[in-house]
C-alpha cells in the first residue's frame, strides 16, 4: 500500500499547494524555453521543494506537454520521474550521503555525457546541498559557470545561509526560489480532499490537530494523517481523541485547568495538573508550546481579534476565560515565558521549571489600569486592585485569633498587637512548614510603622531565608492584623561608622525615579497608597 505523502504527491506545476510564485516561475520557463541551468529551492521540510524539481525534470521531458509547459503526469517518462524510478536524464542525489570532493567530480563528469536524446534534457536534483562541503562546491564551480547543452541543476535545502557562508560564489550562478510554509487552512482543505479520495471520516477537530502538528509542511500533514489511520480500528472515523492518543498531544481540558489556577490565582492546582500531564506521557516541552499558543488566542481575542485553527474544545476554553484576563496581564504572562524559554530549552530537570513557570503565572498580581484608578478616586470610589479571592483560614487560625482577642475582630496594626500574636503566628508556620517554623521561632518583630512590619533574624544566617518567605510571612500576620502588611527584613550587622552607602544599582535608580513621580503627583501617590500597587516603568 503507497504511502498517502508519495501517493498523493502532485504531478504538476498547478497541483502545488501554496506555491505559486515558483510553479509561475518554472511553468514559463518551460514554455518559452528559458530554463536557467542552475536553481537553489529553499525552504522549509516538506513543502514542496523537491517535488517541485520532479515536475521541472517531467516537464522538460514529457512528449505530450502542453504548450502552457504543463507536463502530463501520465505518459512513461513522467511516471517514471514522478516515482522516482531508475532514469537516464534525471538522477537524483543526496548531499548528506554525497557531500565530498569525490563525489562533486563524479557528478560534474557524468552531466559532460548528452542526454539519452536530443529532445530531453538531463537534470540533477541535489537534496539537502547545504550537507556539501567548501570543496565540493568549488569542484561544481566551473560546471555552474559554463554547463553543457540542456542540462539543469537543481539544489535543494532548508538552510540556504550554510551555503551562502561555504559557498558564496555559487549562488549567484544559480536562480533562487524560496517555498513558503503551508498555512493550516490550505493542509487541512488538502486532507479533506484526500479523505474524500480514500472515502475516509475524519472530525474537523482531527484535521486541526493533524494541521498544527504539521508545523507548516504537506508531507508530514499526510504521513500524520497515515499514522493516526494505521492505529484506528477499521473504517472507524477518525476523532480528535484519537489524533491526541497516537501524537501524544496535550487534551485541550488541561490548558483549561492551566487558565483557572492562574484567573484564581491557585498555585495549589500547578502540581497536581504537572503530575497529569507527566502521567499521560505528554511532553513537557509540547505543552508549554501549547500554552503559550493558548494565551496567543486569548491575547488576540482580547484586542478585538479572532483566533483561528483552534479546536472547539480550546474554542471553549478561550471563550470562558477571555474576559477574566485582560490583555495587560496576558502581555506580562507572556513576557514571563520569554525569559525562560532559554532556560527551558537548555534545562536537565525540565520539570522543575516549568512547574517555576506556571507558579509565577499563578502567583502574578493583576494589573489595573492608573486612568481607572485616578477616575474611581476622584469619584471617591476605590476600584479592587485584583480580585477579591480570599483563603479560607483554617480552623486553627480563627481560635488564635479569638484567643487574642474575644470578638473575632483583627487587631490594630502595631507593635504590642504584633507580638502579642506572634506565638500563634510561629505555631501555625511550623505546622505548615517545619523549617519557617524554626526561623520565625528566633526572629523578632522591633518594628511596625503603619503597615510595614520589621522582623530581624536570629542570626545573619537565617536573613535568605525569611527574605524568600517574606510574602508568606505577611499572608500569615494578616490573619490577625486589620491590615494587609508588608514584611521587611532587617539586617543583622551594622558597619561600623553607621550604615555603608548602598550601592547605585538599576534597580534603584528606577526606584528613585518612580519616588520622584510619586512626590510631583500627589493623586498618583495616594492611589499607589490606597490600592497597594506596584509601579513599573
Amino acid at each position: 500500500m503507497i504511502a498517502l505523502a508519495r501517493k498523493y504527491r502532485p504531478k504538476k506545476f498547478s497541483d502545488l499547494i501554496v506555491q505559486d510564485h515558483v510553479a509561475a516561475a518554472l511553468r514559463g520557463a518551460v514554455a518559452q524555453g528559458r530554463v536557467a541551468h542552475g536553481y537553489l529551492f529553499a525552504g522549509p521540510r516538506g513543502v514542496g521543494k523537491t517535488t517541485a524539481a520532479r515536475i521541472l525534470a517531467m516537464a522538460l521531458n514529457c512528449e505530450q506537454r502542453s504548450a502552457a509547459g504543463e507536463p502530463c503526469g501520465v505518459c512513461d517518462s513522467c511516471s517514471r520521474i514522478w516515482a522516482g524510478s531508475a532514469n537516464l536524464d534525471v538522477v537524483e542525489l543526496d548531499a548528506a550521503s554525497n557531500r565530498g570532493v569525490d563525489d562533486a567530480r563524479d557528478l560534474r563528469e557524468r552531466a559532460m555525457y548528452a542526454a539519452s536524446t536530443e529532445s530531453r534534457s538531463k537534470v540533477y536534483i541535489v537534496d539537502e546541498a547545504h550537507m556539501l562541503t567548501r570543496e565540493a562546491w568549488n569542484a561544481l564551480l566551473k560546471i555552474l559557470e559554463e554547463p553543457p547543452p540542456r542540462v539543469v541543476f537543481v539544489f535543494a535545502t532548508t538552510e540556504p545561509q550554510k551555503i551562502a557562508n561555504t559557498a558564496a560564489p555559487i549562488l549567484s550562478r544559480l536562480q533562487r526560489f524560496d517555498f513558503r510554509r503551508i498555512g493550516p487552512h490550505a493542509i487541512i482543505a488538502r486532507l479533506k480532499e484526500v479523505a474524500k479520495a480514500e472515502q475516509l471520516q475524519v472530525e474537523d477537530d482531527a484535521l486541526h490537530l493533524i494541521a498544527k502538528s504539521a508545523n507548516g509542511g504537506m508531507r508530514d500533514a499526510l504521513s500524520l494523517l497515515d499514522q493516526v489511520l494505521s492505529f484506528s480500528e477499521g473504517g472507524a472515523p477518525v476523532t480528535a481523541e484519537r489524533v491526541r492518543e497516537v501524537l501524544g498531544l496535550v487534551p485541550d481540558e488541561l490548558y483549561g485547568e492551566m487558565l483557572r489556577a492562574i484567573v484564581e490565582r491557585d498555585p495549589g492546582a500547578i502540581f497536581p495538573l504537572i503530575e497529569r500531564l507527566l502521567e499521560a506521557g505528554a511532553d513537557l516541552g509540547e505543552f508549554v508550546n501549547g500554552a503559550a499558543e493558548t494565551l496567543r488566542a486569548l491575547l488576540l481575542v482580547g484586542v478585538g481579534g479572532q483566533p483561528e485553527g483552534l479546536t472547539e474544545g480550546l474554542t471553549a476554553v478561550i471563550r470562558e476565560y477571555a474576559p477574566q484576563l485582560p490583555p495587560a496581564d496576558i502581555v506580562r504572562l507572556l513576557t514571563i515565558l520569554g525569559e525562560s524559554e532559554e532556560r527551558l530549552s537548555r534545562s536537565a530537570n525540565q520539570r522543575l521549571l516549568v512547574e517555576l513557570l506556571l507558579l509565577r503565572w499563578a502567583m502574578l498580581d493583576r494589573t489595573v489600569e492608573l486612568s481607572e484608578v485616578i477616575d474611581a478616586l476622584a469619584k471617591g470610589a476605590v476600584p479592587p486592585a485584583r480580585p477579591p479571592v480570599p483563603p479560607v483560614p483554617p480552623v486553627s487560625s480563627v481560635s488564635s485569633v479569638s484567643s487574642v482577642n474575644p470578638s473575632g475582630q483583627k487587631l490594630e496594626p502595631t507593635l504590642e498587637n504584633v507580638r502579642s500574636v506572634w506565638p500563634q503566628i510561629v505555631a501555625e508556620a511550623r505546622a505548615k512548614t517545619p523549617m519557617l517554623g524554626s526561623l520565625l521561632a528566633e526572629a523578632e518583630v522591633v518594628g511596625v510603622d503603619g503597615r510595614i512590619v520589621t522582623v530581624t533574624p536570629g542570626n545573619a544566617g537565617h536573613s535568605e531565608g525569611l527574605e524568600r518567605q517574606r510574602d508568606t510571612i505577611a499572608q500569615a500576620i494578616g490573619r490577625f492584623i486589620s491590615e494587609a502588611p508588608r514584611v521587611k527584613i532587617a539586617s543583622t550587622e551594622t558597619p561600623r561608622g553607621g550604615p555603608a552607602p548602598e550601592r547605585m544599582t538599576e534597580e534603584r535608580a528606577g526606584a528613585e525615579r518612580l519616588k520622584s513621580l510619586r512626590a510631583k503627583d500627589p493623586t498618583l501617590s495616594a492611589a499607589v497608597d490606597a490600592l497597594d500597587l506596584e509601579l513599573l516603568e
